[in-house]
């Protein structure tokens, strides 16, 4: 059977630094909202946090009104995994986890990220859980890196060093059928970014892509169910899951990670691009 053409938008260095400018915008709604975190707030409390962000930036909620998503964050919480809607009525208690996951569009290009915040005193295997989601994310970045350096590189190495990290952290399921994705113009574009597989398959990984590679794992089976509003993604077995999301940038010199402020130095050194001008939200 023949495949699909993929139709992937290749950026200028030029238009990643406009894509830079709303990662930073979406770095500083999740940062807000990353501090507001806590035992009795509402995920539409939260909702609000990003929205303000987001529009005094001057730039505008990704998800609001998306295939008529009705708020400027997906806030999944415990055994929810992605796209849960946010509600006043959803108040968060002592020993929750979120991930909170949100998008901007800034003079026509997106960015897109996602995190994992612990709510009070948390169960330490939770923790664990999102310090891997966490770093199994950076390990799927650092391959992109390293493959476009080499010149050999496919989508696949980024899936295979994701599955790779999750399995070296511990026991965990690995959604499935939820992703990355290429991001730009449009929040989802071409390819889509598995969180698992094996390594040299897909298309080539090339300067001028942009990507948002987001892990989603679980403390038990990876399968999952949408619920009756048709967003809300919640594990089978009830149990807990985590999402953890960047999007980054190849550059002929290394990778740059639009929705990280330090573009991700931290935790990639030497393979992040030296271009790194100051762009402010």
């Amino acid at each position: 059977m023949r495949r699909p053409q993929l139709d992937i938008q290749l950026k200028t260095p030029d238009q990643i630094e406009k894509m830079r400018a709303a990662g930073l915008v979406v770095a500083e709604a999740l940062r807000r909202m990353r501090e507001a975190v806590a035992p009795g707030v509402s995920t539409a409390e939260l909702d609000a946090i990003a929205e303000s962000t987001i529009r005094a930036a001057g730039a505008t909620p990704s998800f609001k009104g998306y295939h008529g998503f009705p708020a400027s964050i997906c806030s999944s919480v415990n055994e929810q995994v992605v796209h849960a809607i946010p509600a006043p009525t959803q108040v968060l208690r002592d020993g929750d986890v979120i991930s909170v996951d949100c998008g901007a569009v800034l003079h026509g290009w997106h960015g897109d990220a996602a995190i994992t915040v612990g709510v009070g005193e948390v169960e330490p295997a939770l923790l664990t859980m999102a310090a891997v989601a966490e770093d199994a994310m950076w390990a799927g970045i650092a391959a992109a890196a390293r493959s476009v350096a080499g010149g050999r590189g496919r989508l696949t190495d980024i899936s295979h060093a994701i599955e790779a990290a999750v399995r070296k952290g511990g026991r965990y399921g690995i959604v499935d059928g939820y992703g990355g994705h290429g991001i730009g113009t449009e929040m989802h574009q071409d390819p889509h970014v598995l969180n698992h597989g094996r390594p040299g398959r897909g298309p080539r990984l090339v300067p001028g892509m942009a990507l948002a590679i987001e892990p989603m794992i679980t403390l038990g089976s990876p399968r999952t169910v949408e619920l009756a509003d048709g967003w809300t993604v919640v594990t089978r077995d009830g149990s807990r899951a985590v999402h953890v999301e960047h999007t980054m940038a190849l550059l002929p010199d290394g990778v740059w990670v639009l929705t990280a402020p330090d573009g991700g130095r931290e935790r990639l050194g030497d393979l992040v691009t030296a271009r790194q001008p100051a762009v402010t939200a």
